[in-house]
């Protein structure tokens, strides 16, 4: 198996692209932390129930003492860091207004949580990836971050921040062998989430591959940064949508 024993933290892991990464990792062997700010429990069960290694615990991302106790609790309980995805988002409860309407609190909220967030958790599982001698890094941008996206450019402007962000920190960390990388999602229709039909009806019209996104869509891709398949690829963004956009 690709993850034998390697120690996986996964932001944001209670969500439903968290728990279809995390099942992804788990049955390719990995030993899988879910941090998140509400409870991940139905995703470690889900996990252990498969025969699979997986905790989880609660941690506010953009809180610099909460994510290094999270990072230090992993490394204690797996022994390693091996790969870290930054999947923790503000993105559901988002206020949606033209940027001249928007407070400047709810501006920052998503800057703290999509940005800061994954500054800090990679800041705090840089020294373990460093000791190791290696290490992979994924962020998860958006396909907003691309072509843009009215009335909430707080949650735009953080996405890119993340492509900027991946490409400076793949700079920096490439002596120690540190693979940074980011995936773009397009719109992902998970289970059980309600949205106006004929909007997700629009969006699929946009793809060259005219259907439904659905999380685990976004699996392949991220376990293949993960693995040892990419260790020659670093700074570079894999938009997975079904082909809305062509980056390139």
């Amino acid at each position: 198996m690709r993850f034998q024993d390697k120690a996986v933290i996964i932001t944001g892991g209670g969500g439903k692209i968290g728990k279809a990464y995390a099942l992804g990792f788990a049955k390719e062997g990995a030993k899988v932390a879910l941090p998140d700010i509400a409870s991940a429990d139905h995703v470690v069960k889900a996990i252990r129930d498969m025969g699979g290694t997986a905790i989880s615990m609660a941690c506010d991302v953009s809180d610099e003492k909460s994510v290094k106790a999270m990072v230090d609790e992993v490394a204690k309980q797996f022994g390693s860091i091996d790969v870290l995805v930054n999947n923790a988002a503000y993105f559901m409860n988002v206020k949606k207004s033209p940027f001249w309407e928007m407070e400047v609190d709810e501006f920052d909220k998503a800057m703290a949580v999509n940005v800061r967030g994954s500054w800090l958790c990679a800041k705090a599982a840089f020294p373990y990836m460093k000791q190791q001698g290696k290490g992979k890094i994924i962020n998860i941008s958006s396909g907003t971050a691309l072509n843009g996206g009215q009335n909430y450019i707080h949650y735009v402007t953080s996405k890119g921040a993340l492509i900027a962000m991946t490409r400076a920190m793949a700079r920096e960390v490439g002596d120690f062998n540190i693979c940074v990388n980011t995936v773009c999602p397009g719109f992902v229709l998970t289970e059980g989430r309600q949205v106006d039909p004929a909007f997700n009806a629009n969006r699929v019209a946009s793809r060259s591959l005219k259907r439904t996104e659905v999380e685990n869509d976004l699996v392949g891709t991220v376990m293949y940064l993960a693995s040892a398949d990419s260790d020659f690829m670093t700074g570079q963004l894999l938009n997975v949508d079904g082909g809305a956009h062509f980056v390139g």
